[in-house]
């Protein structure tokens, strides 16, 4: 057997037998390869297909309602500056005089977003049927 057999020594050398060690780590291996597809969670969702629009910019009159947020937090209502408490209780009083329930909600993109979703169903909550967010153009138009 090789060079360690050279020399007087009769005795019983101890090796390690790893076989028994690659079956358990193979059988492992499958067992995890099988039950890591059955623990994945899938959830379904349609996307609507994109649709090429134009951007449309929000019409300067008081009859549309605009929320702005800046990167602070600060909210404005059509250039009033309002406070998340009283915000509720403005809308509430808007609404109440307008036939439709139309908001659009235009936030920079530094502002806490948390923030922004309490804005948002703030207005749902004091009557607007539709939230429009305002956004810039993904391509500058030439």
């Amino acid at each position: 057997m090789g060079m360690g057999n050279i020399g007087g020594g009769k005795g019983v050398r101890p090796e390690i037998n790893v076989t028994p060690l690659v079956d358990i780590v193979l059988v492992l291996l499958i067992i995890f390869l099988v039950v890591t597809p059955l623990m994945a969670k899938y959830f379904t969702i349609q996307v609507p297909p994109e649709q090429k629009t134009k951007a449309v910019d929000v019409p300067k009159d008081d009859k549309q309602l605009v929320i702005r947020m800046d990167e602070k937090g600060a909210i404005t209502l059509n250039s009033e500056l309002v406070e998340t408490e009283e915000l509720a209780q403005k809308l509430r009083r808007v609404f109440a005089a307008k036939t439709d329930g139309v908001i659009f909600f235009d936030a920079h993109s530094a502002a806490p977003y948390g923030k922004a979703v309490r804005v948002m169903d703030i207005a749902r909550g004091a009557g607007a049927t539709t939230v429009g967010i305002v956004t810039e153009p993904l391509v500058p138009e030439k």
